[in-house]
């Protein structure tokens, strides 16, 4: 199975990191991916600038608006494969994000990869 792991965090949590100790987090992360990889849990993983466009359509129009950077946003996600949502979650509290991060929340959701009801497959990098 599929999963993907949403990393949040509240405001710029990581600017309070001395330079120190945000070396120190990236190669825990680096580690992190690496251990994944080697255990071929990881498909990708990707950090993601905070600051981004919100984009809903309102009736005939199209509205855009800065993502809130002062509340919890998404700074990053991991796709990675599972046997069942709780390795899932184990493979989640693993993440150096808490560690370094106290406002720090991993989203965890499964991947749809098929519709069941049109027999449709997703697309992904293997088809």
């Amino acid at each position: 199975m599929e999963f993907m792991l949403y990393i949040r965090n509240g405001q710029d949590a990581k600017s309070a990191l001395s330079e120190q100790a945000h070396l120190e987090f990236v190669k825990k992360c680096e580690h992190y991916i690496a251990t994944l990889k080697s255990e071929n849990k990881l498909i990708a993983a990707q950090p993601i600038h905070r600051e981004g466009t919100n984009l809903r359509k309102s009736g005939t129009e199209w509205v855009m608006e800065p993502v809130n950077t002062t509340a919890e946003t998404q700074v990053g996600y991991y796709h990675i494969i599972a046997g069942d949502i709780d390795e899932a979650i184990s493979i989640a509290r693993q993440n150096p994000e808490f560690e370094y991060v106290p406002s720090a929340s991993i989203e965890i959701k499964q991947i749809k990869t098929k519709e069941s009801s049109t027999g449709f497959v997703y697309p992904n990098a293997q088809n």
